[in-house]
């Protein structure tokens, strides 16, 4: 028993000890942070409150987390709330996608689009799948174009190797494009099977000559894959136009150095355009001979600060004829999406895609290239809605980024820029990386995108038609700032050849 006591005094007088000298420790170093804060002259909080000053730092980052876990209301978070990222979410995962009880939308804020329900829809027997639409009429190899929506241009290197071979295997199954955005065609897109949209940046990786020009015979490298099925020459992006594109030196791995052509581990920045297009001619020639060259179509991406700044280029093709017309044009809302980009050019430059795409659609109609030049919509459009208005302002397929990284499991942690996204998306260290199981995403990707088409399809038979691509703008009604709702072809009528009705 004295032994047993013995003991436990000892083991407490031990405990004590240990407690006093930790509470030393702790005292020594706060003393000396109070030393380091009060003395160093780069942070006026620190200096002024030493020690304490820096919670304020741990709470701003801890404060991105709580507010969109436990702050934040289901319809208020940026860019996506919560309501349009979970249905993606149910979407990808097949699962019903039915809720209850009502909306918790507020269908009166000004800008919300309304459909105009039909007294008398069509019955199931009259129903129609959307049919493919052909792109590229004068190309050697024209594309018809299965899907109304697919997937935007997202580079291998600014997403990671398991979320490109989900996306290319995915886009297989539903039967969508993939596009590979500007870092070139690597072996992950060409894995699924899918049809791929090429995308051909400023800086020409994976089609560039030495001294940074097209590359004859890699375009042609490129074109010889059945699987390719267009080239999209990017002339802007939404959420940087005027600025190239911008792969932080922590995600160039030496995989993606090889397949652009650039340093392992530096800064990949792109030119603001491509030198050899100056004006809108010279685009039209560099057009001419990608088509030329691949047999294949091709058509441009751009953001559209000014749509009278798009005039001279329909002037330049009713000079030269339609057959020098790029194939498509693929319009970037300013909300489009990115994986960095300087933030006043993020917030403040390029048209928002809801005011740009009814009037380029408009202005292509009024010089008669409607059945030459396909508009594909871009920017922010990731719900059937945000789909099937685009449709109604006359956009021939739409095409999604953002959508599909949510389909993926992004949680919109905009860690994009930092090579530290959580699920393994937009990262390369592989630690990250295994979160993201590509045979469990493949499904999810297919399933987003046919949720999407089908949900699509329900909205344009409420409205009274038979399948999408027969939306008009007066099937949408569009609510004003006195909370009462007007036909969108009232505020921007379509334009219609004299023989044809509104």
């Amino acid at each position: 028993m004295d032994l047993d006591m013995g003991f436990a005094l000892r083991a407490i007088e031990i405990m004590a000890i240990a407690f006093i000298a930790l509470l030393g420790l702790l005292a020594l170093a706060g003393l000396i942070l109070f030393l380091i804060d009060r003395s160093q002259r780069g942070d006026a909080i620190r200096r002024n409150y030493p020690v304490i000053g820096r919670f304020r730092h741990l709470f701003s980052e801890l404060g991105e987390f709580f507010r969109q876990y436990f702050f934040a209301m289901d319809r208020e978070e940026l860019p996506f709330n919560r309501a349009q990222r979970d249905w993606v979410g149910r979407a990808s995962k097949g699962a019903g996608n039915t809720v209850a009880f009502g909306s918790t939308r507020n269908i009166s804020v000004p800008g919300t689009p309304i459909f105009a329900n039909s007294a008398f829809p069509p019955l199931n027997d009259m129903y129609a799948k959307t049919a493919p639409l052909e792109i590229g009429p004068h190309a050697r190899m024209p594309f018809a174009a299965p899907s109304i929506f697919n997937i935007s241009g997202m580079s291998y290197g600014a997403i990671s190797k398991p979320a490109v071979r989900a996306l290319s295997k995915g886009a297989k199954k539903a039967g969508v494009w993939m596009n590979t955005g500007e870092g070139g065609l690597s072996p992950f897109h060409l894995e699924g099977g899918c049809d791929i949209v090429f995308q051909i940046g400023t800086a020409k990786y994976g089609v560039r000559n030495e001294t940074g020009g097209l590359s004859d015979e890699k375009l042609k490298e490129i074109a010889a894959h059945e699987t390719v099925r267009m080239f999209e020459v990017k002339l802007s992006q939404g959420a940087k136009p005027g600025k190239g594109g911008i792969l932080p030196g922590a995600k160039v791995t030496p995989e993606i150095a090889t397949i652009r052509g650039i340093p392992v581990g530096q800064d990949s920045i792109s030119p603001n355009r491509h030198p050899e297009a100056g004006n809108y001619d010279e685009l039209l020639d560099m057009i001419g001979h990608i088509r030329e060259l691949t047999g294949k179509p091709v058509g441009i991406k751009t953001a559209v600060g000014s749509v009278d700044g798009m005039e001279p280029l329909f002037e330049a093709i009713d000079a030269r004829g339609a057959e020098h017309a790029p194939d498509f044009i693929t319009i970037d809302g300013g909300e489009g999406g990115t994986g960095a980009a300087p933030m006043p050019l993020i917030d403040l430059v390029g048209m928002p895609v809801r005011e740009a795409l009814p009037r380029v659609v408009d202005m292509r109609d009024r010089h008669g290239l409607r059945d030459r030049i396909r508009i594909i919509a871009s920017g922010k459009l990731v719900n059937p809605g945000d789909v099937a208005w685009a449709i109604c302002a006359g956009a021939d397929f739409v095409t999604s980024a953002r959508g599909f990284m949510f389909s993926l499991g992004c949680i919109q942690a905009l860690k994009c820029n930092r090579n530290t996204c959580p699920t393994g998306i937009t990262t390369h260290n592989p630690r990250f990386q295994k979160g993201l199981v590509v045979e469990d995403k493949i499904d999810k990707v297919a399933h987003y995108a046919q949720a999407v088409i089908k949900e699509v399809e329900t909205i344009a038979h409420s409205v009274g038609v038979a399948e999408p691509r027969q939306m008009r703008r007066r099937h949408v009604r569009i609510v004003q700032a006195d909370g009462t709702s007007v036909p969108f072809n009232r505020i921007l009528p379509s334009y219609n050849p004299p023989e044809a009705a509104e």
